[in-house]
């Protein structure tokens, strides 16, 4: 075997020279060559847009573009298809390397159960609000008499009355009976004419019935504050249901009532 001689100053020179050269070549070697073709240096993949896919194509798509996927968590959308995936990350439009791992959101086959609320006596806005933020809808709405305008009466779910506290499928249509502000008694219209104001209104709240307007008119052979008309007209024996209103025109000056 040749040696290399290294007596003179000159030699070992060239020998320190040699083994910096080959260390440099492999310092650059690791670290533009072999650590980037290893590492798929460079080679970016766009993460494509999972939403709505299904289970069973899901892994042959990712594969075919070099990525994989993991199931992170599992949650239950209204109307959602079972096992489709409603979230992703990272995101569509996301550059990643091959071989990226992406973890999806699937939804449940089956919803989970959650406790009926009791929407009895609330107004219908309440109820809808209600519903909505424990993930129940509002299904069909049947107004019925009652004097309670626009408060629920009683709340069904697939046609059969159901009480508060019962276990019910989350994305379940929730059917209120509301109250239309009208009762279902009719009976004969009392006659308020010629009667002061304040009896009037005594009158028509003691029967169940509703002040509507009150209009002022000038009548100077009739007492200020006295109802010199209604509506609807009393004098034909025209009856009524409880909670309808009922018009009335009054000598002078009047206030409308704030609690109407």
């Amino acid at each position: 075997m040749a040696k290399i001689s290294t007596r003179s100053k000159t030699d070992l020179l060239i020998h320190i020279g040699i083994i910096a050269a080959l260390a440099i070549t492999l310092f650059l070697g690791f670290f533009f060559f072999w650590l980037p073709f290893s590492t798929n240096h460079g080679q970016a993949i766009t993460v494509p847009d999972l939403s709505r896919m299904s289970l069973d194509e899901l892994e042959s798509y990712l594969d075919d573009r070099n990525l994989r996927y993991e199931v992170s968590d599992c949650t239950f959308v209204a109307g959602a298809e079972p096992l489709t995936v409603q979230g992703q990350y990272p995101r569509s439009g996301a550059k990643v390397k091959e071989g990226r791992k992406i973890y999806i959101t699937l939804t449940k086959r089956t919803a989970p159960s959650i406790p009926m609320p009791k929407l009895t006596d609330l107004t219908f806005r309440s109820a809808e609000l209600s519903l909505r933020s424990i993930g129940l809808e509002v299904g069909q709405k049947t107004y019925v008499p009652d004097i309670a305008k626009n408060s629920v009466l009683k709340q069904f779910v697939n046609g059969r009355e159901i009480a508060p506290g019962t276990p019910v499928a989350k994305g379940s249509k929730i059917d209120l009976h509301i109250g239309d502000g009208l009762g279902n008694t009719i009976f004969t219209l009392p006659d308020v004419v010629g009667m002061p104001l304040d009896e009037a209104k005594t009158l028509i709240r003691g029967s169940d019935l509703q002040i509507g307007t009150i209009i002022s008119v000038d009548d100077p052979e009739k007492e200020v504050g006295t109802v010199v008309r209604q509506r609807p007209e009393a004098n034909r024996g025209e009856r009524i249901r409880v909670g309808e209103t009922v018009d009335l025109w009054v000598v002078g000056p009047v206030e409308q009532d704030d609690n109407l």
